[in-house]
């Protein structure tokens, strides 16, 4: 068992086994062991690895393999109480929770009477049995048991007395940690804090908090009862997990050291990587807005805010962002003044004051054009192509003459070529390309015609290419706006295009992304 300081917050992580349980995730067995090295990494305390069973290969899996590494944090099997009127040793899924090597066992048994009668079948006293038996068995085995009290909260409002006993029984057993539940996420922070502090005023074993998300106040909750006295949290990365998932342990970890200077193992710097890696594995879409470790969680957009946080970081932000790993964002857009433009147009490299009269021109042209559909806050490619002309004058680069795409259908199958035309310090230059539609065939070609004098641009890729109707009421003559994403050599950019031609909002938008790397990144 952990060692416990004073005011010190034990992380225990259930990504693996609670995350898993989200709607489309489906974590393979190699998932769980990069996951499981990585939250070692962040510095959790407890990692729960899933529930070992016959029905669960993948899971038994794990738990032999995790062996190989030597892992700071404790893992841990999960399971449940034995099934009524049946003995421990004869319980085959109590049994598989007991694996060698593995330290820690969390199993979870009923704190609801409604859960004991509807749901297990079975009497007030067998359950309290249950809970005993099965926490005795794990501990005779050797093992760390953390009692997870399923439904408490739900069962304690229902019926306080056998709520506690359900924790009697646990403790008497010899649970090394008790944690109370709030399994349908029904209940507010207000009732979690009184309910938690009278069962840490009562029981000497230390108590933790589960909590899940249907009301979305999983984190509140979480933060309710350690402020309560609760000694550890439980959660997932991201809140990842059933129905509405769990309490977020980005969130909770960051309020904890933030907020309450709780002290955790945790490596703070850490979260913002931690939180990318699980969405690349899980194959889950960003939350830009995700408090602490968000791409738009230090962003500043109006003209007020950025002009203040630049003079003083604490007028708009709680704290500094580098500490979980993050950084600071001036958006620039029609709510942005002449102080935001130029701080993004140094942070772009450009040596420019806000007092500079060509600054504000070029927030004036950025206005005029968010007035046509354009959005530069994630086009970064536009911004700096406009703040260029703003100080130096367009940039002669090349010049698009024309370009024609030709779609050809055989039978069930489209042949796409595409012919551009360039002109480069007064030298015109032709080239042709095919690809799986005009868009791409254009791509192609405009790459394959200005290669010859610009090497360095076949090493750009066009990675992300979205389309949006920016005025719906116009039916097919609606404008639309196309954002570009371009990548070399590990850089990102993003450019746009707008027109009521999605062609022509295509060209605009990949011509952009050309001459900006052109300028950024090509010495050639």
């Amino acid at each position: 068992m952990i060692s416990q300081d004073e005011n010190r917050i034990l992380v225990f992580d259930t990504t693996l086994r609670d995350g898993n349980q989200a709607v489309g995730v489906n974590f393979s067995l190699e998932d769980k062991i990069k996951i499981a090295l990585k939250l070692d990494d962040l510095g959790v305390d407890y990692i729960e690895g899933g529930w070992p069973n016959e029905t669960n290969p993948i899971d038994l899996a794990f738990f032999q393999r995790i062996l190989k590494y030597r892992l700071r944090a404790r893992i841990s099997t999960f399971g449940r109480t034995r099934k009524p009127m049946v003995k421990v040793e004869e319980d085959a899924d109590l049994k598989y929770l007991v694996q060698p090597g593995i330290p820690t066992v969390t199993i979870f048994g009923k704190a609801w009477v409604l859960h004991v009668k509807d749901v297990l079948n079975t009497t007030l006293e067998e359950n309290l049995n249950m809970v005993y038996d099965s926490v005795k068995y794990l501990r005779d085995c050797g093992k760390e048991v953390v009692f997870d009290a399923e439904h408490f909260f739900d069962g304690y409002k229902d019926n306080p007395d056998y709520a506690m006993e359900v924790l009697k029984s646990a403790e008497k057993a010899g649970a090394s940690f008790l944690v109370l539940a709030d399994t349908r996420g029904a209940s507010d922070p207000l009732e979690v804090y009184e309910i938690t502090k009278k069962v840490v005023d009562f029981f000497k074993t230390p108590v933790g908090i589960h909590a899940h998300n249907d009301t979305g106040m999983a984190v509140a909750n979480t933060i309710a009862a350690v402020k309560a006295g609760a000694v550890m949290v439980h959660g997932t990365i991201n809140g990842i997990g059933e129905r509405c998932g769990n309490a977020d342990l980005i969130q909770v970890i960051g309020v904890l050291a933030t907020r309450f200077n709780c002290k955790m193992n945790v490596n703070l710097r850490m979260l913002s990587t931690v939180s990318q890696y699980l969405r690349d594995i899980a194959s889950l879409e960003e939350n830009p807005r995700q408090p602490f470790v968000g791409k738009y969680a230090f962003s500043h957009k109006g003209g007020v805010h950025g002009d203040a946080v630049i003079k003083n970081r604490e007028a708009y932000e709680f704290t500094d962002p580098a500490i979980f790993g993050n950084t600071r964002a001036i958006v620039v857009s029609s709510q942005s003044g002449t102080a935001s433009l130029a701080a993004k147009a140094q942070e772009m490299g450009f040596e420019i004051d806000k007092k500079d009269p060509r600054i504000f021109e070029a927030l004036k042209k950025v206005k005029e054009l968010e007035a046509k559909g354009y959005v530069f806050e994630n086009a970064d490619g536009n911004l700096f192509l406009l703040i260029y002309e703003s100080l130096y004058g367009l940039p002669q680069l090349f010049e698009l003459e024309h370009w024609t795409s030709i779609v050809t259908w055989l039978g069930d199958r489209q042949v796409v070529e595409c012919i551009v035309k360039v002109k480069v310090g007064g030298i015109s230059v032709t080239a042709s390309a095919e690809g799986n539609g005009p868009v791409n065939a254009f791509d192609n070609a405009l790459k394959k015609a200005l290669s010859p004098i610009y090497p360095k641009i076949a090493y750009v890729s066009l990675i992300g290419f979205r389309v949006r109707e920016i005025d719906a009421p116009s039916g097919t003559a609606a404008s639309v706006r196309i954002l570009a994403e371009f990548e070399s050599n590990g850089s990102r950019w993003t450019t746009i295009g707008v027109s009521t031609n999605i062609l022509k909002a295509a060209e605009e938008a990949l011509v952009a992304g050309y001459k900006y790397f052109l300028l950024k990144f090509s010495n050639t």
